[in-house]
This record gives C-alpha cells, structure tokens and sequence, in this order.
C-alpha cells in the first residue's frame, strides 16, 4: 500500500486533536476526543482506532507529528519527577537566590517561584573553572558520587548537573555524567552544557533543573505513546513539535523535553502564518481558543517572532520574572485562561468574572454532563444559541442546554439578572479579558491591531473571534477549514528546526574572528546533524546566524539577525551595521561612541517537509453549494433579544459563495459565529473571509 497518510497529534487541557491528512488526495480525516490527564495516551488511542475503524490504513501512514501541553502542565501543577541538583561548592541556592530582586517591588505579599529541586536535594561538589574556561579546582570525583549516592538515597528520580562556566568548559560535566553513568547506569541525569550553553547561572541552572525535572516523564511518555500506536500496526517514524515552530526526532525530544514546553501553541501560530499566506494575509494575529486557554501570536511578514529566552509556570500571568527562566527559544505568543472550560463567577465586589479556573476535560462543562457543576464559557455559548447541542463535535457529543441553564440560575439569582443575561455576560467578558490580552501582547512589540488579519482557530475561537476582533479595531477575519483541529493540521507543515547557541563574551574590537567563525561552524555542523537524523535534508536547510549584542557596559543583550558567514576581520562593520539597526528599531536610537560586543552566538537550521503542502479539499458534498441554510435562534450582543439566524453547514459550502450576516457556519469541530453587517465569502482553498462593517466602533 502506498504511504500518503500523515498522522498529527495536539494533545490540549481539555481536548486531543487528531488529524490524518492524504497528501493524494488533499482530503483530511479528523478526531477529538476529551484529554485523559490521568494518561494522555488513552486519549491519544481512543481517538487513532476510531479514525482508523472510518478507513485509514495503519501502514498508510508515513510520518506522525506529535505536540502536547504534557510537559507545561507538570511544571504548572508541580507534578514532575523528584529532583535533585549537583553544583560547584558555594552556588547551592541559586535558584532561589535569582536576580535579587522582586517582579513586583511594593507586593509584601509576593510569592517567588518555587524551585522546582527542593534545598535538601540541591549538593554541592568540590570543582571550579573560570569565565575563560580554565580549570582552577579539579573535579573531586569521589565526593561527586557520594551526593549522588545521597540523592539516591533521598529519592531522586532524576539529577541536573551545573557547574560554574560549564558554557566556557564542559570537562568537569563530561567527566561527571561519565562517572555517574558508570556507577548509576539508570539514573536520568542532564547537565547545562547540553541543554543550556549560555552565560548566567541563574537562567542556566533554572533550564537544566527544568529539563532534568520533566525528563523522566517524557521518556515514560514517549516510550507508551510509541509502543501503543505500534500495536496498532503503525510503523512510521514519529516526529516531535519544538517550542520554536520546528520539528525534532524522539531522541532528541527525550533528551531536552524543555525545548517542547510550548509545542501545542506553537503548531497554532504556524497554521495561522500559513493559511494567511495562502489567504493573501501576511500580518496576521494568530487567535487560538480551546476549552482551557486562549492563545495570541503575531505572525508579521508570513512568520511568527520567535524568542529565544522564555518564562513558564508564572506565579502571576502576566507579571514578568514571577516564573521560572529558561533559556529556549520559543515562538512568541501570549496565552491567557480563557477557553470553553473557564468557570464563571461573582467575586466579593459582585462583578462578573471568568476564568483562569478552568473545568478541562474532566469534569469539563456542565452541559458535557461529566459531573461538572459550575458554569462554564461553554454553557454560556450554548445558552446564547451559539452552539448547536446535536452537532456538538460533529455529533459525537451529546451536551444538555437545560443543564447548563441549571448551572447558570445562581448566578442569575445572585446578580438580579436573567440566566440568558448572565450568559451574554459571561460571553463578553470573555471576550473582553482575550482583547485586553491581546492589547498588551501588540502594544509591547510596537504594533496596531488594525494592521492585522485575526485568524481563528481550536474549538471555541471561531466562537469568539468575531466580537473579539471588533473590540480590537480588526476589520477582517479568517476562518480556515478544520479550524477546530487546526493546531494538530500545523503540526504536519512544521519545518524541522534545530536551534544552537554558546556563549563567547568578545567585543567587536578584540574578536579573533577565526575561533568566531570556527564556532559558528560546529553549531551549524551540530544542528545539521540532527536534522538529517529528523529525515530532512540538511544540504538544503536554511541557515540563520544570529547573536546576542549589547554596547559594553550595558546588562542585557538584543538578539539580532547577522549576515551570512564566513566572518573574518573585514566582516566587522557589517555585523555592526546589524546590530545597530536592529538597535534602532528596539529603541529608537543607539549611544554615541561605545563599542559593541558579542555574548552568545545562534544558529538556526530550517528545513521544509519535503513536497509537503496542506491544500486540502472540503470532505462534504459541493456539488450543489450551501444549498438552503436552516435556522434557529440566537443572541447577539447587538439585539436585545434572540434572532432567528441563518444556520450554515461549511462543508456544503463553495468556493467564490458570498453571504451576509449575522450567520453562523457549523463544522465538525468548531462553530464560526459572525454578527450583523459583516459579509462572508469563501476562497478557492475553503476559508471563510469575513469582512466586519466598517462603521463598528
């Protein structure tokens, strides 16, 4: 049989989405199914044997892309693998000692991240190298086994090493993971150099205990979820979704999970650049909603922004430096608890308040009837008409409007409102609280909203999208096809990236430019390696150089985009010239007389799926077009009162077909919702374009 089957995997807080796309044909099969937190591989199962009962052969499919909020939600929740640490005598509390200083100044109150390595699992050994990467105190490999020996004994189920300037010199950690592997042939240990080779201990010791911490949960996951679907017969090679938007083997993904804590939402922004490119649409602001969180991403130019230090499990949302440092790069988005499971409530001001709390997927919505008993945004949804409660996930849930109605009826009584009310409220706070989010994330890299195109997806953001563009002044809005899976559908367009950085600390005036470019070299060599371990070519992968710079006296860096190599001493003024104007743009205007410097050098490999395109067909019967759409009630913010509305199903729906609304277009796994004085057409590739009116204010 021939393979033209490709297999993604979005696992989500509250849904996996599964998606099987036919590279022959165009044609796409889909699955979803509610998270099973307890294994997320049963999820994963149940979704693939259904999929594979509608026809999919097992030994059709060629490649599976794997993503998951696994990783996030143990580091979250506090739920990974006990930990310990080994590191350079002296430099124990690192991580709770951290940058010295609070995120919020005046908070008595504040809360510090948690280290995620408790005081009585922190060792320290005997060993120092300097920032040049001389040794000063040689390794005491016997003490170094005897704290190992007592991790042991405490109950470390996995160990991070970190040495003082192991970015400079990785002897002492080389000799260490051979000495520790030689005694302790089972223990899961990760040391800095292999994760994080970048100046700063703090931020390097927070990334390595952070790895070491979801270590053993990645290879026990991965180990399952592979040999589960190889049960079923499925013998292609699986493929996992980095943080950056690029795509990595098993190996690689089990010895660094770090790197895959933002796999999920990543996949969402590269579908959003890549349906607003074939859309014509090259800013677009990627708007992806589930039944837990909600996702914002600039894509400028057809790409997302891509950073390359990122924060996770913030013991405030959006306060910067209340969560934990860790130096990978990572798609730049901002995600917020707002999705279809988030509970709705009055707080002790009697004001209406949604979310973070959110029901997931057990016991999820009250309407689900999984034994969930606060109101959700999905009750809401449901209530104002929004959804249809016999097509719900293309009918293979069965939800109940009168018992989200139940649900809703104390906070009617409670507020003095009806329950209808209070759903609409529910439903524009909402989406007021993804507006205000998206304000913050636009503002803070310099932008307008109303350069962008909104393009939505994940179950519940076509449900939203439409009032949260017009809160943000957007007057246009993609809805592309299979929107509610759309995350698991980017997963198979994702390039194979591999990211490299170390660290050197040379001006530009004193650079031996020939260990610099012999630097560069070994990162791209490195990177290439694993892409063509990936099954890309890595001959015709695109290589970016980039570097962390700063004017000499300054505390922190800007990264910035250099010219192709090969660097010498003639390369000066053009590395300069980058910088400068990358600078610029940042600030506004650069120092007068400094000199620039290099703290860490970057790579990034790209590659493409080879002939790899997702033009994919609607799978419903267009022979006729939409044909008539049915009707039913529903409550819009602009009426006072429910309206009977057009009911559209998209998959009857043609290429070059133009409606007004309000409208609302039903599919398996999402629902597109469009108020009135907007306009709806369909392009040649299945997406819905909607137009808002332009005098919304």
């Amino acid at each position: 049989m021939d393979q033209t089957h490709a297999l993604g995997i979005d696992i989500g807080g509250t849904f996996t989405d599964l998606v099987v796309y036919d590279r022959a044909t165009g044609r796409i099969a889909k699955g979803k199914e509610l998270t099973t937190p307890d294994d997320p591989s049963r999820g994963v199962l149940t979704a693939l044997e259904k999929l594979l009962e509608g026809g999919v052969a097992p030994e059709s499919l060629y490649r599976i892309v794997h993503a998951t909020t696994l990783f996030t939600n143990a580091l979250i929740e506090r739920k990974g693998a006990r930990t310990g640490l080994i590191t350079t005598k002296g430099f124990r509390d690192v991580l709770e000692i951290g940058r010295e200083r609070k995120y919020e100044l005046y908070d008595i109150h504040i809360a510090m991240p948690k280290p995620l390595a408790s005081r009585d699992l922190r060792l320290e050994v005997t060993e120092r190298m300097a920032p040049d990467g001389s040794e000063i105190t040689p390794l005491d490999e016997g003490e170094l086994l005897q704290q190992v020996d007592a991790l042991r004994a405490a109950g470390a189920e996995s160990v991070a090493i970190v040495f003082l300037h192991a970015y400079a010199n990785p002897a002492h950690e080389d000799a260490a993971l051979a000495a520790i592997a030689k005694k302790h042939p089972d223990l899961i240990v990760t040391a800095s150099h292999d994760v994080a080779p970048e100046i700063r201990e703090y931020d390097r010791t927070s990334t390595t205990v952070t790895n070491a911490y979801v270590k053993p949960l990645a290879h026990i996951y991965v180990d399952r979820l592979v040999d589960k679907t190889a049960a079923l017969g499925i013998g292609a090679p699986y493929f996992m979704m980095l943080s950056n938007g690029g795509l990595t083997h098993i190996a690689e993904a089990k010895r660094s999970p770090v790197q895959l804590l933002e796999s999920g939402p990543a996949a969402g922004a590269l579908v959003a650049a890549y349906f607003g490119s074939k859309a014509g649409v090259d800013n677009v602001l990627a708007f992806d909603m589930g039944g837990t969180t909600a996702k914002l991403a600039l894509v400028d130019e057809g790409e997302p922004h891509v950073d390359y230090h990122f924060e996770a499990a913030r013991e405030k949302r959006f306060a910067e430096g209340s969560g934990l440092p860790l130096n990978i790069s990572a798609i730049k988005l901002i995600e917020i608890g707002a999705g279809g499971g988030s509970i709705a409530h009055i707080d002790d001001m009697e004001l209406l308040k949604v979310g973070p709390q959110s029901a997931g997927s057990e016991p999820g919505p009250v309407c689900y009837g999984r034994g969930g008993s606060a109101p959700t945004v999905t009750d809401a949804d449901l209530l104002l008409g929004f959804l249809n409660a016999d097509y719900f996930a293309g009918g293979s849930m069965k939800i109940d409007r009168d018992a989200a109605q139940q649900a809703m009826q104390p906070l009617a009584d409670r507020s003095g409102l009806s329950v209808v009310d209070v759903a609409r409220g529910i439903y524009d706070v909402v989406n007021e609280n993804m507006a205000s989010a998206a304000r913050v994330h636009i503002a803070e890299q310099g932008k307008d909203p109303r350069q962008y195109t909104l393009l939505a997806t994940g179950g519940a953001g076509p449900v939203h999208a439409y009032y949260v563009a017009k809160k943000l002044g957007v007057r246009r809005l993609i809805c592309p096809l299979a929107a509610g899976v759309a995350s698991a559908l980017g997963l198979l367009i994702a390039p194979a990236r591999i990211d490299r950085v170390v660290t050197i600390a040379s001006s530009l005036e004193q650079m031996d430019w020939a260990k610099l470019e012999a630097a560069y070299r070994e990162l791209e060599e490195d990177a290439a390696k694993v892409i063509e371990e990936t099954g890309f070519d890595a001959g015709k992968a695109r290589i970016t150089r980039l570097a962390d710079m700063r004017y000499i006296g300054q505390g922190f860096e800007v990264v910035t985009t250099l010219p192709d190599g090969p660097y010498d001493a003639s390369a000066a003024q053009s590395l300069l010239d980058a910088f400068e104007d990358t600078y610029r743009r940042t600030f506004s205007r650069t120092p007068p007389d400094v000199n620039a410097e290099i703290i860490n050098i970057r790579v990034s490999l790209r590659a493409d799926v080879p002939g790899e395109s997702v033009g994919f067909k609607a799978t419903g019967d267009t022979s006729d077009g939409a044909g008539a759409p049915h009707t039913r009630p529903v409550r819009f913010p602009e009426f006072d009162d429910y309206v009977d509305t057009a009911v559209y199903d998209r998959a009857g729906l043609k290429a070059g077909e133009r409606f007004d609304g309000p409208a609302v277009i039903e599919e398996n796994e999402s629902t597109l919702i469009v108020g009135p004085g907007a306009t709806i057409e369909v392009d040649p590739d299945g997406n819905l374009l909607v137009a808002l009116p332009e005098d919304d204010s």
